[in-house]
């Protein structure tokens, strides 16, 4: 995958922030048909180039017809970064999710998913239940807006952010340019916005 040929080509360290994507969808979810309703949006050709993009990496996407609260599956990722191997919460929920249908708004979808990664049933269990992981999530919300991130995914190095399924070349010039001369001293003011979409169907 692009993150991991980045970790090994370039040797950045990968740190996932949260973002609040609707958070106002109700905990029964959302149908995309209501979610884009009266948007100029063609979501059978947005389905399609996104598709297109996770085929030329080798990676599934399904066909979505809801979505869901995100919340704590946010928690669950947060807990999951504090355990050995538990980087492959990662990708679990993003299987879940855009390829599965899966409901993650759901405790007991959740724990389904940390088990068939290897983490720790009860200890998943005890951070969902105890909202543990609350406040962390709430400062990625809160470092989110502050950058000026609108979509997801975004991809932001040094003071520099692209959005959305980019390939490999995008990724790496972004690296790049964070790590030129003179990027690191750089005045607020003087950053390049990510900008960005919304979910895509």
């Amino acid at each position: 995958m692009r993150i991991e040929k980045l970790q090994a080509e370039h040797n950045v360290k990968v740190e996932w922030v949260h973002f609040p994507l609707h958070p106002d969808t109700p905990a029964e979810g959302r149908a995309l048909a209501d979610l884009f309703a009266g948007r100029n949006v063609d979501r059978k050709a947005m389905h399609a180039q996104m598709k297109a993009r996770m085929d030329a990496e080798g990676l599934p996407y399904g066909e979505r017809t809801m979505t869901y609260n995100s919340r704590l599956a946010q928690e669950l990722g947060k807990w999951a970064d504090t355990q050995p191997g538990g980087d492959a919460i990662h990708d679990a929920l993003f299987r879940a999710y855009f390829v599965e249908a899966r409901d993650i708004s759901q405790p007991a979808e959740l724990l389904k998913i940390v088990e068939q990664v290897g983490l720790p049933v009860d200890g998943a269990r005890e951070a969902l239940e105890k909202r543990t992981f609350k406040e962390a999530v709430d400062r990625d919300w809160e470092l989110s807006r502050r950058i000026g991130v609108t979509g997801v995914p975004t991809f932001v190095a040094g003071r520099y952010g692209v959005v959305g399924a980019q390939p490999y070349e995008v990724l790496e010039q972004l690296v790049q340019k964070a790590a030129s001369p003179g990027a690191a001293e750089r005045p607020p003011g003087a950053s390049e916005p990510p900008g960005g979409t919304e979910e895509t169907p």
